[in-house]
């Protein structure tokens, strides 16, 4: 008896329990490496090349997690779907840092804007 069978069989878990994980996992991944990105940089700029970066590691990861269950331990089974929602996780991260990235602009445009009218009066 495999663990992978008690899990099945326990109230605390659910149908699409594993996908859910697999995206909560990589929107985690790809979060931190925004921040990591963020902190060597010193300075938030949005930058298409990071999220390209972060995407094609995450798929790196994803697509290599999925080749070693396939071939490796074989105990576990490889999907297209788990793949899909890792990179479906990613891409929620991709989303919120972009839409974190227009906020804080925003903000910083305005206050640039106040501070340069208060600065002329």
């Amino acid at each position: 008896m495999h663990i992978s069978d008690s899990v099945g069989k326990s109230g605390f878990f659910f149908e699409g329990f594993d996908k859910m994980t697999h995206m909560g996992f990589f929107f985690v991944l790809s979060v931190l490496l925004f921040f990591g990105k963020i902190k060597y940089q010193h300075t938030y700029a949005f930058r298409t090349l990071t999220i390209f970066k972060i995407l094609l590691i995450n798929a790196i990861i994803g697509g290599g997690i999925e080749l070693l269950q396939w071939k490796v331990f074989t105990y576990r089974s490889a999907e297209w779907w788990d793949f899909g929602c890792d990179m479906l996780g990613a891409c929620m991260a991709v989303f919120s840092y972009v839409l974190l990235h227009k906020l804080n602009f925003d903000e910083t445009s305005a206050e640039n804007k106040t501070d340069s009218y208060e600065n002329k009066i």
